[in-house]
């Protein structure tokens, strides 16, 4: 069964909690609740909807006769799994009637709960049925394969034969880190996954949960750069399914911009995300609220790119940020076919293809955060250099046929 596919709305911060069998999911989401944590467990849900009595039981029966009833006119889970199993038709007819009774109940424990809550939706099967977009957050409970078979084996008297056909039945480690913002690794003592999950409550969800009902946008902070991170392409898909579940069709197209969208060149940990809009004017009605509820609140002020030509409105922009603490990003919402659209794509795609000019671009910025720390990335596109990328990177498109 699954959790909610539900779009992010209001002020409660929601977190996606996933793991394989045997990985201590469990321990993690009892030590949340211990924090202040409402815990909304998708198994109990997907039981709960269809418990003696309700209409999803009278639907399933419906659909699939009275075999899958045990004595007491319960459902019997062994008799329904038999019968859909090996039946696709079968299986996605019980999913049209469990899953949109589980995103419902999950809507309205979520919607009970306080404003300033930080909600947890345990859901074994998040990432295998592509949940991961619905939440503000998603953390992934890692264990290796060896300490999970000893768990199932001493907890739960599993043999090993059936322990690995469960784990072999599930998404691998590897899709699920594709999935995660926070992996927390549970191959320790539970002390210590403990003072884990403790840390991750202090230092992120408690003030991401603070800045999303405050709306409030994390700073990038100081200019400090990294190595070239390889793990930028993955994170920014992460936002961006998340900006996509968000906005929906409003977004004509996401992309990745700015210095972490270039391969190998070092830069200031922020993400830059490009969002295309129709208008600045739907980007000031309700997307700015869904972004804002998906994380991303509006910076105030007015902001414009350069170069552009003096009073030309058309490089004008609205600019979003992150309230999650341990994720900075600028959100750019330009109006699509728009020249700041044209020009962030037209010099990421300049500075991917041309080594030399990429170089001179990182000795540059090096620079400018040297003179001005406190500015970071920001704003330096006013420098004399970018007007003369900006004629190098017109030439080259022309040259090449480049096209957005």
């Amino acid at each position: 069964m699954v959790g909610s596919g539900i779009r992010l709305t209001g002020r409660v911060l929601r977190v996606g909690l996933t793991g394989g069998i045997g990985s201590g999911k469990s321990a993690v989401a009892a030590r949340l609740v211990e924090r202040g944590a409402v815990l909304i467990d998708a198994d109990q849900v997907a039981r709960e909807v269809v418990a003696p009595g309700t209409d999803g039981l009278a639907e399933i029966v419906a659909a699939f006769s009275d075999r899958v009833l045990d004595a007491d006119g319960a459902l019997d889970r062994a008799a329904l799994g038999a019968l859909v199993f090996a039946d696709e038709a079968a299986r996605r007819r019980l999913e049209s009637i469990t899953h949109p009774r589980v995103r419902a109940r999950t809507a309205e424990l979520t919607a009970a709960a306080a404003p300033d809550s930080i909600v947890v939706n345990d859901v074994p099967l998040l990432v295998e049925v592509g949940l991961a977009p619905t939440y503000h957050l998603v953390i992934v409970v890692q264990t290796a394969v060896p300490t999970r078979l000893e768990r199932l084996a001493r907890a739960r008297g599993m043999s090993r034969a059936d322990a690995e056909r469960r784990i072999a039945a599930q998404a691998d480690d590897a899709r699920r880190r594709a999935a995660a913002d926070v992996v927390l690794t549970n191959d320790g003592s539970l002390a210590d996954l403990h003072d884990a999950v403790d840390a991750l409550w202090v230092r992120r969800l408690s003030p991401y949960e603070d800045n999303l009902r405050e709306r409030r946008v994390v700073p990038p902070g100081r200019s400090d750069r990294v190595g070239a991170d390889e793990t930028w392409p993955a994170q920014y898909a992460r936002l961006a399914a998340r900006i996509r579940h968000a906005l929906g069709s409003h977004a004509l197209r996401i992309d990745h911009i700015g210095s972490t969208a270039v391969p190998g060149l070092a830069a200031q940990d922020v993400i830059d995300v490009q969002v295309a809009v129709s208008s600045l004017a739907d980007a000031d009605g309700a997307l700015a609220d869904r972004l804002a509820n998906a994380g991303f609140p509006r910076v105030p002020g007015q902001w414009w790119d350069d170069p552009r030509p003096a009073g030309s409105d058309r490089w004008q922009k609205r600019l979003h940020g992150s309230a999650d603490p341990a994720r900075p990003v600028r959100l750019h919402v330009r109006v699509a076919d728009s020249p700041g659209w044209r020009y962030a794509l037209m010099m990421r795609d300049h500075l991917r293809a041309d080594p030399d000019q990429r170089s001179a671009y990182l000795l540059l910025k090096r620079d400018l955060a040297d003179a001005a720390p406190e500015v970071g990335e920001s704003g330096t596109a006013s420098d004399p250099w970018f007007d003369e990328e900006y004629l190098r990177a017109e030439q080259w498109a022309e040259q090449t046929g480049w096209r957005p």
